[in-house]
């Protein structure tokens, strides 16, 4: 079983809090799947806008956490980490669904699998669940590019 602990995941990802969504890779099979977890704790900053009353992890963060799960599986496959001279791209979200909410306490497992990389462009399809349950699925397309230099920069 191949893992990830978040020190590792920090390498694939330049994301940081707030915005890291994944916490641990659960397994992985370069160029085809991975598994990850995020601990959905009601710290989580959205949480004191989106319900107060009854607190929501917003389904877009959960999409950003099936793609930041994707962008790991990328770079395992293109055997690079992220960099600041690349940037990883949504270029499309087909299909979104999301079935049930996930809510503090809860543990996201999120699903991720290559359907097609072609001319730098990756789709996946992606299922995120909470005790086995369907929370949220996409398909998911992205990309990397090269940051372009400032005019001027040596």
């Amino acid at each position: 079983m191949n893992t990830l602990d978040i020190h590792q995941i920090l390498e694939y990802l330049p994301h940081r809090y707030p915005m890291l969504l994944v916490d641990r890779v659960l397994d992985y099979e370069v160029g085809k799947r991975i598994t990850a977890l995020k601990n959905v704790t009601i710290n989580e900053p959205f949480f004191s806008g989106h319900y107060p009353h009854h607190p929501v992890m917003p389904g877009v963060l959960i999409i950003e956490a099936l793609a930041q799960t994707a962008a790991v599986l990328s770079f395992l496959t293109m055997g690079s980490k992220a960099d600041d001279k690349s940037v990883y791209y949504f270029v499309g979200i087909d299909a979104a669904r999301f079935k049930r909410p996930v809510s503090p306490g809860d543990q996201l497992v999120m699903e991720v699998a290559i359907t097609r990389s072609a001319r730098g462009i990756w789709k996946y399809a992606a299922k995120a669940t909470v005790d086995g349950k369907v929370a949220a699925e996409a398909e998911l397309m992205c990309t990397v590019k090269a940051i372009a230099e400032p005019a001027g920069a040596a």
